[in-house]
């Protein structure tokens, strides 16, 4: 038997996962309905067939499962439409059609102050705020909402925003920089470079390098497991000891695929990343990474962790749902939990002003001499097939997109392809991921079609 294509068939359902330059087109084939095997194509990430396993219940909530990707769809069928959630991370929702239709991409709406203003009030959320700057043209930047809900200040457009895991592409840009400037290698393994101090080492991991590890490609998994996680948030070594720390026990545990053709989204890939970047410098990433990027690209807003001081209102605050209702609870700094434990800043902690994101990701854009062309094309290039690059997903146009939540924040950042490529960047200080993640979408490709 010919293995299953995603060419359009008899029994598919179509639609998107996510919104705006991050929108994944899938093709959903069900040729017993939803019961059994079914199979899933991502349009956008090589169309290779995924499978799953559908159950409809009595009461009609069709459950499909994806064990290779650990995700999960939860709906019902609504006339020729399946409607539900997709759950893998978060919960995002999700409308696949019957047939072709809903492959078709959707309107967009150019951002002004008034759209910012309705997507923000439809979303719920206190603040959002986008950015996007074309070449030879000024920035737009906007803003709309509250600091923290419930409160009178309010957001502006220089005010700081948690960028979560698209601090991931700054890492592999440091990565770059110190790999041209002759202090490690891209050949470079990890045994070699961490085996004297991290001894316990599995096997599988010893031979893999920076590229695996800033790709997803390392079997990896995502994060070390909860309790030992949040451990580092009572740590008082210093970062680089923390992360290394945090290094030996991710690399004892059994990888959860073959390197290279697995893809498994890894916050501990990245971390590992920096230790190792840490150890051959012997200084911390976070000094790393003002050295090597804020400085020279005038990211002057640039820092980590949760912007602004404890008791005090002069940067937006995270905000996570409250636990009934759609009210949105404020994180003050001092208080509570306003972020991820440090030991993962490689893989997200960075937070920035709407101008400093645009003064990144025109770097990337315009490839200065900040570094050489081969080390861009390296940056932006997927080292081992699929769709990720070096900190970037690449579509199919040729644009580069990241997201990134703490679970406090959502924020999106886009790299778009062609003689007036544009930059943009949009951001909001709420963790409900359900409606921040389509109204952050929306600003991004709104201001972007300025």
């Amino acid at each position: 038997m010919e293995p299953e294509d995603s060419k359009p068939g008899t029994h598919d359902w179509t639609g998107a996962l996510g919104e705006g330059p991050g929108r994944l087109r899938l093709r959903l084939r069900a040729p017993n309905g939803f019961f059994g095997p079914v199979t899933l194509f991502s349009l956008d990430q090589g169309a290779a067939p995924i499978p799953g396993q559908a159950e409809t219940s009595a009461s009609g909530q069709v459950t499909i499962k994806f064990p290779a990707l650990r995700a999960m769809f939860v709906g019902r069928v609504e006339g020729q439409q399946l409607i539900g959630k997709w759950f893998q991370r978060s919960q995002i929702p999700l409308t696949l059609t019957k047939g072709e239709a809903g492959l078709a991409p959707p309107p967009v709406a150019i951002l002004d102050q008034d759209r910012l203003i309705a997507l923000r009030t439809a979303a719920g959320s206190p603040a959002l705020a986008a950015a996007a700057q074309r070449p030879g043209r000024s920035a737009l930047l906007m803003a709309d909402g509250l600091r923290a809900a419930g409160e009178a200040a309010a957001v502006t457009t220089q005010d700081r925003w948690h960028i979560g895991s698209i601090t991931k592409s700054m890492t592999a840009t440091l990565a770059a920089r110190l790999i041209e400037a002759g202090r490690l290698s891209w050949d470079d393994t990890i045994a070699g470079v961490l085996g004297a101090t991290v001894p316990e080492i599995h096997a599988a991991y010893r031979p893999l390098t920076l590229c695996h590890l800033l790709s997803h490609r390392s079997g990896l998994d995502a994060n070390l497991p909860m309790l030992a996680l949040q451990s580092f948030r009572a740590a008082k070594d210093s970062m680089p000891t923390q992360r290394r720390a945090y290094t030996a026990q991710a690399l004892k545990a059994q990888p959860k695929g073959p390197p290279e053709s697995t893809f498994l989204y890894s916050n501990s890939g990245f971390v590992v990343a920096g230790a190792m970047l840490e150890a051959k410098t012997g200084q911390p990433w976070e000094t790393l990474l003002r050295q090597a990027l804020f400085e020279p690209l005038g990211m002057v807003g640039a820092g980590f962790g949760p912007p602004g001081r404890a008791e005090a209102l002069e940067e937006p605050l995270g905000h996570s749902k409250a636990l009934f209702g759609e009210r949105r609870h404020a994180h003050r700094i001092g208080r509570e939990v306003t972020d991820n434990p440090e030991v993962l800043g490689p893989a997200g902690t960075v937070h920035a002003r709407l101008a400093d994101m645009l003064a990144y990701l025109a770097a990337h854009r315009d490839r200065p001499a900040l570094l050489g062309p081969a080390s861009w094309d390296r940056l932006h290039t997927p080292p081992f097939g699929g769709d990720y690059a070096l900190g970037w997903t690449r579509n199919g146009a040729g644009q580069l997109w990241h997201n990134g939540s703490n679970t406090l924040w959502y924020a999106e950042a886009m790299i778009d392809s062609g003689a007036q490529a544009g930059v943009a960047f949009a951001a909001a200080n709420d963790g409900h991921l359900e409606k921040a993640q389509p109204a952050v979408a929306a600003a991004l490709s709104g201001i972007l079609a300025r």
